[in-house]
């Protein structure tokens, strides 16, 4: 279960330097640009385009890159639809978080329920330059400037008061967040004013900010909308009658109870479908909505917590979507197997029972393009030093079938029945031998998983082919009624050495899910030529700062044959974030 979830709230505050102004020589008064002095002080900050994700050293840079691209002049749509602060900062954050097109919007008309939504006060984009600046400072053009003509004291004193226009704005905008959406313990003002002072956030448990973010719909939406995954688990539940007939079922992280619903249609006798967020109101109506009220129940609370109702320690089955980004990222299979070790029977099944994180070389040269090459040259500069820390954060994103250059290695193997905490935090030896038909630059490794699912639970022999979902595949067609009749039923295998096993991969060569892919870019890319080997070790732990991401560390060497000698071995870090 894994959404990239959205950074800490920081609000900070414009950057008050008209004291040093007035300390400045007469000569530096006389040469001084004042309308540039404004924009520099409170927009030279770096600021991310509206619609594409290139980023910008200044908002005004911004704002006219998204004029020229994209033909969207956010100024004069401000302008247009008569906004004031509050109503400029639910656009930008409304843009922002739902990707917004250029195209919707010149059709706005500023009477849009989000106008009034206080979910759109709160920034899409931790610390965004467009928000901390009225529109008037976006660009020289438009607003009123500071005539050079005035004597000093009269560009001061209206200085002055522009400064105290954006406190007073940004003063007003953290006290409603706080009286609106009560999280007014996440801030509080520093003590002794300076020139650059900040809203500092109160240290936030890694938990609490975690199951807030899944109270919002928009995460379920698209976990729901994810066809491999949402298809592969219905198709587990209700292909297997026999298993889930009268049985106990515990859904850990249930979100929306969309796995409760299939475990209840399979004829389970109690469905608890346990989720420690604010969308567990919402699995409640939904259960009462689809009259399976009498079999799922929903529970409020971390399943650490939770105990059983109605007497019940044991549960039969825990089904459970906990995978995230790189398979391990925030940490939610640590209370999925506490579950297990707390409620699940002897002879209980695991659901899935068995995950694969798999390693190979990649082509990603599109992504090395887009996330690195690109700073190389901007409009004739080399911004390259923009890049440099690029490299220490793996990176999310969907490659295709063809750009996996080696057959992937198993660098962890988890059986759900067998696996502890412990073995969370591991370190695995690995060789990649590359398939590049001509001699080819490899830049980047890639990791994805695979997920089985088997009605003993038990490890899939070591010849199982995980099943690649192509797109366009119809994958849902079997299991729903058609025209009041209902499903087809698959007649089970009459051989029980041939476990019936399903499965979905997250790999390159299947239809992209959610969780699409993990790329560790390579600072120093590696020539390979067909048989090449690239072996090494892939270190993975929980990360001391927050423990639901992961750092990542990975050894390798290069031999171009099996006969050579390998290269010098290159260690390279990343975060999983």
């Amino acid at each position: 279960m894994s959404v990239h979830l959205p950074a800490p709230i920081n609000i900070v505050e414009p950057v008050n330097d008209v004291e040093s102004l007035s300390s400045s020589s007469e000569e530096e008064e006389e040469d001084q640009n004042w309308d540039d002095w404004v924009s520099d002080s409170i927009t030279r900050q770096e600021c991310r385009s509206l619609f594409d994700d290139k980023t910008f050293p200044s908002v005004e840079e911004a704002v006219n890159y998204d004029k020229i691209a994209h033909g969207i002049d956010i100024t004069e749509v401000c302008s247009r639809l008569s906004l004031d602060f509050h109503g400029r900062v639910r656009l930008i954050n409304y843009i922002r978080k739902n990707n917004s097109s250029p195209a919707e919007v010149p059709s706005l008309k500023g009477s849009e329920p989000w106008f009034t939504s206080d979910e759109y006060l709160i920034p899409a984009l931790e610390n965004d330059p467009l928000l901390q600046v009225p529109s008037d400072d976006w660009s020289d053009s438009e607003g009123e400037g500071v005539s050079d003509n005035l004597d000093p004291a009269r560009k001061i004193q209206i200085l002055e008061e522009k400064l105290a226009l954006a406190h007073r704005n940004f003063a007003e905008y953290r006290t409603l967040i706080s009286e609106k959406l009560d999280i007014s313990s996440l801030v509080e003002a520093v003590n002794q004013p300076g020139p650059s002072q900040v809203i500092a956030v109160q240290p936030r448990d890694d938990d609490s900010h975690y199951f807030q973010s899944y109270g919002e719909n928009d995460i379920h939406a698209v976990m729901i909308q994810d066809k491999v995954r949402t298809s592969t688990y219905a198709h587990f539940i209700l292909t297997n009658p026999s298993l889930f007939r009268d049985a106990i079922v515990l859904d850990v992280g249930c979100g929306t109870g969309i796995l409760s619903l299939f475990a209840a249609r399979s004829g389970a006798k109690r469905v608890f479908a346990v989720d420690a967020s604010d969308i567990a109101e919402k699995a409640e109506k939904i259960v009462k909505a689809n009259g399976f009220e009498d079999v799922i129940t929903v529970i409020r609370g971390k399943v650490e917590d939770i105990t059983l109702p109605d007497g019940i320690t044991h549960v039969d089955i825990i089904v459970s979507e906990w995978m995230g980004y790189a398979l391990l990222y925030e940490s939610m299979l640590d209370s999925v197997l506490h579950a297990r070790d707390r409620f699940l029977k002897p002879e209980g099944i695991m659901a899935p029972s068995q995950c694969k994180m798999m390693l190979a070389l990649c082509d990603g040269s599109e992504i090395y393009k887009d996330r690195i090459g690109f700073w190389n040259d901007v409009y004739g500069f080399d911004l390259s030093a923009m890049a440099d820390d690029l490299y220490d954060d793996a990176i999310v994103d969907v490659v295709g079938p063809e750009t996996m250059l080696s057959t992937p290695f198993a660098i962890k193997d988890l059986l759900l029945r067998e696996v502890t905490p412990r073995n969370l935090d591991f370190t695995s030896s690995f060789v990649l031998v590359s398939t590049a038909q001509r001699r080819t630059k490899i830049n980047s490794l890639v990791l994805y998983f695979d997920t089985f699912f088997t009605v003993t639970g038990h490890s899939i022999s070591p010849s199982t082919q995980v099943k690649l979902i192509k797109e366009g595949e119809a994958v849902l067609a079997e299991l729903w009624p058609v025209g009041g009749k209902p499903a087809p039923q698959r007649r089970q295998s009459q051989s029980r050495e041939k476990e019936k096993v399903t499965s979905f991969s997250t790999g390159p060569q299947s239809m992209a899910t959610h969780w699409k892919q993990t790329l560790f870019l390579l600072r120093e890319p590696i020539s390979v030529s067909e048989g090449s080997i690239v072996t090494g070790s892939f270190h993975c732990r929980k990360s001391e700062t927050n423990s639901r991401e992961l750092d990542v560390e990975i050894h390798y060497s290069v031999k171009q044959d099996p006969d050579s000698s390998p290269s010098d071995i290159v260690v390279q870090m990343y975060k999983v974030r």
